[in-house]
């Protein structure tokens, strides 16, 4: 058995300050979209595909990554795996910009909650794994406070379930297949790329269009659309190369319990139903992640 070197310290450090950047970068989208939030949601999406593909062809020249986009480009099997990850992101992405500019940031908050507790569901139930008794509880729990709030918030948390929904799709599927976090969605946007590049010349057309508006901070705040949806991903991928999964995994939380507090901020009505839904999830991720922590000390040091 080998003992933790300076070397592993150093790398577990950097990783946890990468981590968070990365995690705070994704809480912290709702102030983009806010910012822009007179954009119609298909023009934000269409910006913000059409921006990442020149960072992220910048990113992956930095990272030396362009043979594995190659060899993806000519495998068969992965383009269609990765065209159906691209139909899953884009969709929770235009989800997200609309609940963004319609007043539902708890909903997006309470969606990547959910999340997590998803991924083990989907676990058990596709892919055959036991469910630990504590992450039952978890599951529980969460189901309890969406199925309550369902019942008792006036509406279908329908932004919550499909945000978390698409996203648990879309990670199952980047499962499936050998491709970097960073060359697969570089992939992922090129596919939609034909997509965005029609819709914005036919909001070239179109002189109530942010693109044709002439306000110049609107049109560089949309040009970030690239930057802020490439750079949180790079950060993720950084920082899962040097953490365990139970950090990472601990760590993911912080993402949501950012824009809960976005949401306070903005002022969004903050219902009874929806204080007793989110008590239901905190307490289901204070349960999730005891239940990791414990896994993972459990787990032996390796030789």
């Amino acid at each position: 058995m080998s003992l933790p070197t300076r070397s592993d310290d150093a790398d577990i450090r950097s990783g946890v300050m990468i981590g968070l950047i990365a995690y705070s970068m994704w809480g912290v989208f709702p102030i983009y979209f806010k910012l822009i939030a007179e954009v119609d949601p298909l023009e934000v999406l269409g910006h913000r595909i059409l921006w990442a593909i020149p960072f992220g062809a910048l990113i992956l020249t930095f990272r030396t990554q362009w043979r594995e986009v190659r060899s993806a480009l000519v495998d068969r099997s992965m383009l269609a795996w990765l065209s159906l990850a691209a139909v899953c992101i884009a969709a929770n992405w235009l989800i997200y910009i609309w609940a963004i500019q319609n007043e539902r940031i708890f909903q997006t908050s309470l969606g990547y909650y959910i999340n997590p507790l998803l991924y083990v569901a989907v676990g058990v139930i596709m892919l055959g794994e036991r469910l630990r008794r504590l992450q039952g509880v978890a599951v529980a729990l969460a189901a309890t406070g969406v199925v309550f709030l369902t019942i008792n918030g006036g509406a279908f948390p329908w932004v919550a379930l499909s945000l978390a929904g698409l996203f648990t799709v879309y990670g199952v599927i980047r499962k499936q297949i050998a491709i970097g976090a960073m060359p697969g969605l570089f992939i992922e946007t090129l596919l939609l790329l034909p997509f965005a590049a029609v819709w914005m010349f036919y909001l070239l057309t179109q002189p109530d269009s942010a693109i044709q508006s002439g306000d110049t901070r609107i049109i560089m705040l949309l040009t970030l659309g690239g930057p802020i949806t490439v750079l949180p991903l790079l950060f993720f991928a950084i920082a899962a190369k040097k953490l365990p999964l139970t950090v990472i995994g601990f760590m993911q939380f912080l993402a949501p319990t950012l824009q809960f507090i976005i949401g306070v901020y903005y002022g969004e009505p903050l219902t009874p139903a929806n204080l007793i839904c989110f008590g239901c999830i905190w307490a289901a991720v204070i349960v999730f992640s005891y239940d990791a922590i414990r896994a993972g000390t459990k787990k032996p040091l390796p030789a």
